[in-house]
């Protein structure tokens, strides 16, 4: 039987594998290596800003009746 164990690690831009916690082994392993694509922080932030634009125009066509507010009416305190 095969058991995955997953490990978080750098990578250097030379290539070397830094291992973030200790993983004990009894025998030399062969591993895989899976490497996220990186976004520029600019490029992500624009991307998250154009997510939650869309997604708070979509929830509050509705967040925004009437019988939603009644609804959630109880959590407001000055009610």
């Amino acid at each position: 039987m095969i058991v995955l164990k997953t490990v978080e690690a750098e990578i250097g831009v030379d290539g070397q594998v830094r291992l973030w916690e200790p993983l004990p082994l009894t025998c030399r392993q062969r591993a895989g290596v899976t490497v996220p694509e990186s976004v520029p922080d600019d490029a992500e932030e624009q991307h998250n800003r154009a997510v939650l634009h869309v997604t708070e125009k979509s929830l509050a066509q509705d967040w925004d009746r009437p019988e939603e507010e009644e609804a959630w009416a109880y959590l407001q305190p000055d009610r």
